[in-house]
């Protein structure tokens, strides 16, 4: 194959397969399971950051210049290797890169850090990163750098070769500073403060709250030139094809950005941004991008299986085992809430920057107004950042709407509108804040003190609202696939909170909210939890994970007790990451190995045994929906066979690729995927999306489309959702009208045309796949 047909085949991914680096997994090992993956029918490979990072890294996102491809994963010749033999096996790749942030855990280890640190503002690197020289930053104009025990003791400071050390922490001196004197003298004349951990005050920008993660100034030509100039040398050497961007949110302008890497990399290499939308947010159309990386085609197809009739039930069971309200109504009270409380406890620096960017140029500014009328609207604007042009009106709306409410910050609103109307520091530091908190209040802290349906408590989730009719569902998908058809589509990432067939398990609860409730009594009676909430969270998950085909052994159960004992701290109600309550946890351990045996156990395994069929039936469906419906599939390590992950570090575990292909999952992506390769046009550009409906009884249990070029349909896809309710009975009484012509099944030859029932589509299988030939 020549290497344009070769470089034509790459600009259009079929689907991609994630695939997680690490020291032990790196280039040469991915080239020992390239045959496995290409027989999936993948189109490109989808890497994990490549670059270097700090010593024993487990993810790569805390990489350190100069940057280069990681010597820890083969370096450049392994690379090199790995594309010579993606190559021969028609696989693309595509890599993740990180331009908001860099590792600064170890100063020592990133030069350019480092060397801000020994020279404060006179360094080179000074206006590389976001950083507070401003005199009133709470440490005289040095960079604080929150490491002090609360107490802000410094005698355990000691002078270690020229370098201060507090415990593990060493920092670079500045010259001619560290020859004589005391530790804490020497410290007094670095161009950085060590301040306590809790202070509120650090010296610049980072990655949410995340201070080992220093924000940079890609706003800066030379920045992005140092941080870009190897991926393009990469791209421009054909070593790799696509780019995903990590967080473009976090930074100062990410359309201007965006727009420079597409000018950079060209037309034809894609780039995907990992970009989190709210339920009711587009993408803003002006991006030159393929798209988002699939959080917000996730949340669709997930909604669309949960059962709402069953939500609502589960609205009085929540109640009642918690004491608390999980409606909608709470979870949007909570959700301001937290906001305007996570604001205050973990961003006073950033909120402090913000308020500054608007009064600067007004004396007679009232700092404590313009302060409130801030949080307020990050509190209620539901984006995660809303300078985009499209969204400039939404936060007009919502300061106009807050003022009415709240009439004594009318004018500090009208003064923070006005501040925001142009690209500045004002517009940009209030999107950067309102991105960073928002991800910290909800996805890492409400999402885990609520419970009413936690599969529904995810990554650009909207537990509020966790249920899509079969109609939204078809009206969503045709704007998707006339406005972003080469967007990715996740179900599983090495971010979301759970992996894809544990939040499909456990939006079954929503189908069986009675039989639900009686197991979670039957489990309260006999063994209580040490703290309601907190057990009714983990009992879902649990519910989620739990083995189908071997009993729950040791390693299951340490892995919920990690799980238990990080969710219950970011839940933050009874421990937390600063302020451990070990017998809280210890109690917690215990349930977790008294629930998952016994009784107890015996009584989970045999609920799981009853709702593991439609489990695996929806399973499936939403597999298949998410390789043929709008967009590019990714399918994350390992998901060709069932996978039972949770939270990070859980769903990055390594995968055993010893395992048998011959499995469901795996056989149906080779089928979606050969069936999506024989119809290119069906499915890029200019391909349309037909949804299909039932007639009958089983009618909403219905989910079917056709793909195909303007009215030519040339691939249907049809499955069922809610099927543990639905009867072999309403699945022989309700049909389907097919689109003209003969219409093969892709798995098993089989021929249909004109009207076939329910039954008879999916008589081998749930899912029917459908082509014409």
């Amino acid at each position: 194959m020549s290497a344009d047909r070769i470089a034509g085949d790459r600009r259009d991914p079929v689907a991609t397969y994630r695939i997680q680096l690490t020291a032990a997994f790196g280039f040469a090992e991915v080239v020992e399971v390239l045959d496995e993956i290409a027989d999936l029918g993948v189109s490109h490979l989808y890497l994990s950051p490549i670059g270097r990072a700090m010593a024993g890294s487990t993810h790569g996102y805390d990489w350190v210049p100069p940057p280069r491809v990681a010597p820890e994963l083969g370096g450049l010749d392994a690379l090199r290797a790995l594309r010579r033999a993606a190559t021969e096996r028609g696989l693309g790749i595509i890599v993740d890169i990180v331009p908001n942030h860099t590792g600064v855990a170890d100063a020592l280890q990133n030069p350019w850090f480092g060397d801000l640190l020994r020279y404060g503002s006179a360094s080179r690197y000074a206006t590389w990163f976001d950083v507070d020289f401003a005199d009133d930053n709470g440490a005289d104009g040095k960079i604080a750098l929150p490491v002090l025990a609360a107490d802000g003791d410094l005698s355990v400071l000691a002078v270690d070769d020229g370098h201060l050390r507090y415990h593990d922490h060493v920092f670079p001196t500045a010259p001619g500073t560290s020859a004589s004197g005391t530790p804490v003298d020497i410290h007094e004349r670095q161009h950085y403060r060590l301040v306590p951990w809790n202070s509120g005050l650090i010296g610049y920008r980072r990655f949410f709250t995340v201070n080992e993660l220093a924000g940079l100034r890609q706003e800066d030509p030379e920045v992005y030139t140092a941080t870009h100039r190897w991926l393009i040398d990469l791209i421009d050497d054909d070593v790799i094809d696509g780019l995903r961007v990590d967080h473009p949110d976090g930074l100062w302008d990410p359309q201007a950005y965006l727009q420079r890497l597409r000018g950079d990399v060209g037309d034809h290499h894609p780039i995907y941004i990992e970009k989190i939308l709210a339920p009711d947010e587009d993408l803003e159309p002006s991006l030159p991008v393929e798209g988002t990386t699939g959080y917000d085609q996730l949340r669709v197809i997930d909604a669309v299986f949960t059962a709402a009739t069953g939500v609502i039930e589960l609205d009085e069971v929540h109640d009642r085992f918690t004491g608390l309200s999980g409606d909608s109504a709470w979870l949007q009270a909570a959700e301001r809430d937290r906001k305007l409380a996570v604001l205050g406890e973990q961003f006073p620096a950033e909120s402090r920057r913000l308020v500054h960017a608007i009064t600067h140029s007004d004396p007679d500014a009232d700092d404590s107004a313009i302060a409130s009328a801030v949080g307020e609207l990050i509190a209620d604007l539901g984006v995660y950042r809303a300078d985009y042009p499209s969204l400039r009106r939404r936060l007009v709306d919502t300061a106009d709407q807050i003022a009415e409410r709240t009439p004594q910050l009318a004018p500090a609103l009208h003064r923070v509108v006005a501040a925001t109307a142009t690209p500045g520091a004002a517009s940009s530091r209030l999107a950067q804040t309102c991105g960073a908190v928002t991800a910290k209040s909800v996805e890492d802290s409400l999402f885990y003190r609520t419970a009413r349906l936690v599969s529904a408590q995810e990554v650009g989730g909207d537990p509020a609202h966790p249920s899509l009719s079969v109609r939204e569902f078809h009206e969503h998908n045709v704007r998707r696939a006339r406005n972003w058809p080469r967007a990715m589509t996740a179900l599983s990432t090495h971010d979301t909170k759970r992996g894809e067939d544990v939040r499909a398990r456990i939006a079954i609860l929503a189908q069986v909210p009675e039989r639900w409730s009686m197991l979670a009594q039957q489990i309260w009676s006999r063994t209580p939890p040490p703290h309601d909430l907190t057990g009714y969270f983990l009992l879902q998950n649990i519910i989620g994970v739990w083995p189908t085909d071997r009993p729950v052994d040791e390693t299951l159960r340490a892995r919920l007790r990690a799980y238990a004992q990080k969710a219950a701290r970011e839940a933050g109600l009874r421990t937390t990451w600063t302020d451990v309550d070990d017998a809280f946890e210890r109690d917690l351990a215990i349930w977790i190995d008294d629930v998952t045996s016994g009784p107890t156990g015996a009584a989970i395994a045999s609920f799981v045994e009853t709702i593991t069929p439609a489990w695996r039936s929806e399973s499936l469906a939403r597999k298949a929906i998410s390789l043929l419906g709008p967009g590019v599939g990714d399918i994350y390590q390992g998901t060709q066979w069932w996978e039972d992950s949770l939270v990070d570090p859980d769903n990055r575990r390594p995968v055993d690729h010893r395992r048998d292909t011959d499995h469901p999952k795996a056989r149906l992506i080779r089928t979606a995927l050969r069936v999506r390769s024989d119809h290119p046009g069906a499915f890029g550009p200019g391909g349309t999306y037909v949804p299909i409906h039932g007639d009958g009884p089983g009618a909403d249990h219905v989910v079917a489309f056709g793909r195909g070029v303007a009215d030519d349909v040339q691939v249907v896809v049809v499955t069922a959702r809610f099927t543990y309710s639905l009867s072999d009975a309403d699945q022989a009484r309700t049909s389907l009208t097919l689109p003209p012509g003969r219409w093969v099944d892709a798995a098993t030859g089989e021929t249909h045309g004109g009207t076939a029932t329910l039954a008879e589509l999916r008589a081998v299988g749930p899912v029917a796949i459908l082509s014409t030939r």
